[in-house]
């Protein structure tokens, strides 16, 4: 385990993750107090990618929970292996089992169990990178369950009794804030908003992900997204989206960004048809001769 805020950022960039400071210490405190760490922020700042990120640079397993509304205990902790269980008291009705205390004994052993992430994060030998992703997306009530993993690193069944970690994960929580989590849950995490990066931080990013890219169509990318994220759009593009839309111009062999490619292009940036045709509107030529005032474009 990283033993610094330092150590923590060269250990993302050796995974070409580019991480500020202050992300960098919330994330060192959450491995040194062992609490998970709950992230917010908009889509498409890296808030996925820093926990697959981290289990790659700490070589260990990454178990995702990928959260949507009707989300439910078996789908995420563990369920009852029924098709197994069938067979059992198929078998004991076979050999005329009396003793019913023993076949309800073996119908809810460990072996019937299914392992879910949640679970599966308990029962590692070595501490996993356990990812809830979205948790927003899921119902309140997956709120309150997620307590007690959170707290005791532990999960009740009441058929079994309480599995405990013995290799606590390391467990990060993102959410795009759709809805507010409850308080009870974020009093056990760490908490960071993860914001979009400024300028110089989103070139370094963009170098790393798209070295296809030529330097001055980098920085004219960069550039026009950052002032993209200043105009009253449903929703700005994040910085995956930059790092798709240099990967498409590269792949369209642009040099350099003109109206007329901004605009065939919208779509790799932008999700939303009205913001595709605001920005058609005026705001793209309107854009680019403040980056050519700015002497970024040529």
């Amino acid at each position: 385990m990283p033993d610094s805020v330092d150590a923590v950022v060269a250990l993302l960039a050796t995974e070409a993750y580019v991480c500020d400071r202050r992300l960098a210490t919330a994330l060192f405190l959450s491995l040194k107090l062992q609490r998970p760490l709950f992230l917010e922020g908009e889509p498409g700042v890296g808030k996925t990618e820093l926990a697959k990120v981290l289990a790659q640079a700490l070589n260990t397993a990454l178990l995702r929970v990928q959260c949507y509304e009707g989300l439910d205990v078996a789908q995420t902790a563990y369920e009852w292996n029924v098709a197994r269980q069938m067979i059992e008291i198929r078998l004991a009705e076979a050999v005329h089992e009396t003793d019913r205390a023993r076949l309800v004994k073996s119908l809810y052993s460990r072996d019937m169990l299914i392992e879910r992430p949640l679970l599966a994060a308990l029962t590692q030998p070595r501490s996993p990178v356990l990812l809830i992703d979205e948790l927003d997306r899921a119902d309140e009530p997956f709120d309150a369950f997620l307590l007690e993993v959170l707290a005791e690193n532990q999960i009740t069944i009441p058929e079994l009794g309480t599995i405990r970690a013995s290799a606590p994960p390391i467990t990060v929580i993102t959410s795009n804030r759709t809805r507010e989590i409850h308080d009870a849950l974020k009093r056990r995490c760490l908490y960071h908003w993860v914001d979009f990066p400024n300028l110089e931080r989103e070139l370094e990013i963009v170098r790393l992900k798209a070295p296809g890219a030529a330097e001055r169509l980098r920085e004219q990318v960069v550039g026009f997204v950052q002032r993209m994220r200043t105009l009253d759009l449903f929703k700005a593009p994040g910085v995956a989206e930059t790092i798709d839309w240099t990967n498409a111009l590269v792949a369209l062999n642009a040099m350099r960004l003109d109206p007329q490619t901004v605009n065939d292009t919208l779509g790799v940036l932008l999700k939303y048809q009205d913001d595709i045709v605001k920005m058609q509107a005026g705001d793209v030529v309107k854009l680019l001769d403040e980056l050519r005032a700015r002497a970024v474009l040529d």
